[in-house]
């Protein structure tokens, strides 16, 4: 993993996506993600940065997704895609090139080793977060190789 920009605490804005939310299972998440990355592209609903977003963490069972777009401006809803808001707070964020499940690792430890708590609702059947994403800085439409996407990870702290 290649650390671009190291964690650090950001205000963020409220920011207007249009996106896909589906439910599967952990194994294969990421095969649904690249499928609802397309739908989107194909659909073309947006210009701004693609991410992938985790609402309910459940390495075991399933995973609440969703994938999205960002537009400056609220979408009219069209089949799968709604409009959606990725909420204002102060988020840890740190920008890395590939290994995203030690990226996720090192930003958690990183939290937790500031005292800083997460916007989640710890649960056994799944960890649900107020906002827990990866924007895609690097646009997949024009690098396909994963490995040297630049992603800005980014979870909301508790206010």
């Amino acid at each position: 993993m290649e650390i671009i920009t190291r964690p650090a605490v950001v205000a963020k804005p409220e920011r207007h996506f249009a996106g896909i939310r589906v439910v599967t299972p952990f194994r294969g998440m990421f095969a649904v993600r690249d499928r609802l990355m397309q739908e989107l592209y194909d659909a073309g609903v947006g210009d701004g940065h693609t991410f992938f977003r985790l609402r309910v963490v459940n390495m075991d069972g399933p995973m609440d997704i969703e994938v999205g777009i960002e537009t400056p401006e609220p979408i009219a809803p069209v089949a799968r895609i709604s409009p959606g808001v990725l909420p204002a707070g102060n988020y840890a964020t740190m920008t890395y090139v590939n290994h995203g499940r030690r990226a996720n690792g090192t930003l958690i430890d990183w939290i937790r080793g500031n005292g800083l708590a997460m916007d989640v609702v710890e649960n056994p059947a799944g960890d649900r977060f107020g906002c827990r994403y990866e924007m895609y800085l690097t646009d997949p439409r024009s690098e396909r190789m994963k490995t040297k996407w630049q992603i800005e990870l980014a979870i909301r702290l508790a206010d």
